[in-house]
């Protein structure tokens, strides 16, 4: 990387700019493409970590790889940070503890909000959904989540994860398949009929 320096119009000092591949970057064009994106993108970061502190982190470590690429980035810089927080957030499960500790026994369950004495317990659908989700592999979890939560196309998803489209259909069916008979999503006939 090397740098460009001017001065600042306000002061005598020179002001450096970072350059990438002899290409100055508009830092102006990057804040404010993190001013008007970075909330769509924590959400998909929450989407694919479950955790808001570990998605806070993806986002911005996506956005400073970003930044040393900007000058280079050309279209749609979204789609191109998008591909960066995947990529990321693979990276960082082959390098760190899943969190996971198998046990024994299995824990009791908690009632959920909706509990009343008598009746059975039962936890919110959305919270069945994202547990569900969780236990999806990676790759399938990215691809549900870029696909649906975010509504982006097959063409756009295979773009981000940086495979052909046949992939994120054949992904995108398996983690389908696979949250239909997971237990926690299964209603039974008396549910179906209310």
């Amino acid at each position: 990387m090397t740098t460009v320096t001017g001065t600042d119009a306000g002061a005598s000092r020179p002001l450096a700019v970072p350059t990438t591949g002899g290409r100055a970057v508009d830092r102006e064009s990057f804040d404010d493409f993190v001013a008007t994106r970075s909330t769509r993108l924590l959400r998909t970061a929450y989407l694919l970590t479950h955790d808001r502190a570990l998605a806070e982190d993806l986002v911005q470590t996506s956005l400073a790889k970003a930044w040393f690429s900007w000058g280079r980035i050309e279209g749609r810089p979204e789609a191109y940070v998008r591909r960066i927080m995947v990529n990321t957030y693979s990276s960082w499960w082959r390098r760190r503890w899943n969190g996971e500790e198998a046990t024994a026994d299995l824990p009791e369950r908690g009632a959920g909000q909706g509990f009343r004495p008598g009746e059975d317990v039962r936890v919110d659908d959305r919270t069945d959904l994202w547990r569900a989700l969780a236990r999806l592999p990676r790759r399938q979890r990215a691809v549900v989540v870029l696909r649906f939560y975010e509504d982006l196309s097959e063409a756009e998803t295979a773009d981000i994860m940086q495979c052909s489209v046949g992939t994120v259909k054949s992904q995108a069916s398996r983690a389908l398949a696979k949250l239909r008979v997971d237990p926690s999503l299964q209603t039974s006939d008396e549910e179906r009929v209310r």
